[in-house]
């Protein structure tokens, strides 16, 4: 495009040129072309990029239903490339674009289908990126296979990755945990179809062909973002991103060329609430807590010398020192030295494995330990 114009959430400015940013507004849509909006941004200015780009599916006329009525497809002018490489140059030139923005902890998501996910993730490993996951998105209730001729579809890929190999990138581990009930997160995920009341709609068609549910959006930025980061969609549709981004008080840049998808994503992101406060969107990490020494639980009296700690199950046993070390039959250590021993493990976190009775129950003596972080905070 040879004009761009710049959208915040209530005006519109136009600039005839994409000339470097000095300072970056956030929290807005940029209207245009991605990779020459792209070019106009700050370098290193991005925590994290969330891109949901062209899929290139390469539809030869109508998909119908059994019942010979059409099924609401991708039929766009976006979404039409005159050949692969053609679309590998457009693919190219926006992931080049993404890298230069991104900040060297920041992180990259892309999502899409068979028809390119295969071809993106050579281009990205091409350009740099370092590939973290490939994450599949598993349909609950994906679009039936109406010819009988192939599988049915039911899963859509995401790559995440890093801005390059050694980069130190950001991963709220702890979060992703909380949120799969105190298990680690796995890389298939399942969600449904954006479906329903969150489906936007322009009288009884989609307004949108791709519109992501917001649960997607919801788990990519918890993982890779902290409150206050930037993320960028420059595929910015209907405004997905930006509401969840909005929502778990991230700040947001969206890039987006078609004029009647910016307006329904303004209408929708000011509709959005905004959490209250940082700490409710904001998992502190396990490791950035401050260290507790086992011998200070001992110290304060939380368990006596002489106490008996076992595992889980009883099968092992050992007694607390005065010193804060523990004493097996034949072994006297730390806890984890103490916990690796009586398993004849290489390694033992000791403040899951051995518990404390507690009015008759078993408890793993990590919670003198938590209890001792709060009265740090």
């Amino acid at each position: 495009m040879s004009t761009r114009r710049i959208k915040p959430e209530t005006t519109t400015t136009p600039v005839k040129k994409p000339a470097l940013a000095a300072t970056l507004e956030v929290n807005r849509i940029l209207v245009g072309d991605c990779i020459e909006i792209m070019a106009g941004l700050p370098k290193h200015s991005v925590d994290m990029v969330f891109a949901d780009p062209p899929y290139n599916l390469q539809l030869e006329g109508d998909l119908l239903r059994p019942n010979n009525s059409r099924v609401d497809g991708v039929d766009e002018s976006w979404d039409r490339f005159d050949d692969f490489a053609a679309y590998d140059r457009f693919t190219a030139d926006w992931l080049r674009a993404a890298r230069r923005l991104l900040k060297p902890h920041g992180t990259l998501w892309v999502i899409g289908s068979y028809h390119n996910i295969f071809r993106i993730g050579a281009i990205l490993q091409d350009l740099g990126f370092w590939i973290l996951n490939d994450v599949i998105w598993r349909k609950s209730n994906p679009m039936p296979n109406f010819r009988g001729r192939r599988f049915t579809n039911a899963h859509e890929t995401l790559i995440w990755c890093a801005r390059d190999k050694d980069a130190r990138h950001r991963f709220n581990y702890q979060a992703m945990k909380n949120l799969n009930d105190e298990v680690q997160m796995r890389s298939d995920w399942l969600f449904p179809l954006c479906t329903g009341p969150e489906r936007l709609r322009l009288g009884n068609r989609k307004a949108h062909p791709t519109q992501k549910p917001e649960a997607l959006l919801h788990r990519t930025i918890l993982a890779a973002t902290e409150p206050g980061d930037l993320v960028l969609d420059p595929f910015f549709g209907t405004g997905t991103t930006g509401a969840v981004a909005k929502r778990l008080r991230r700040r947001y840049l969206g890039i987006e060329r078609n004029d009647a998808y910016v307006e329904i994503a303004e209408e929708r992101i000011k509709a959005v609430s905004r959490v209250a406060e940082d700490e409710l969107v904001s998992t502190p990490s396990l490791r950035d807590a401050p260290r507790i020494p086992f011998g200070r639980v001992v110290e304060r009296g939380l368990l006596e010398p002489g106490a008996v700690l076992y595992d889980q199950r009883r099968r092992h046993s050992a007694r607390v020192a005065a010193d804060g070390t523990l004493v097996t039959a034949d072994f006297r250590g730390s806890i984890h030295q103490a916990g690796a021993r009586v398993q004849n493990a290489p390694a033992c976190n000791g403040w899951q494995f051995w518990c404390a009775e507690i009015k008759g129950q078993l408890v793993p003596i990590d919670v003198f330990r938590q209890r001792l972080r709060a009265e740090l905070q």
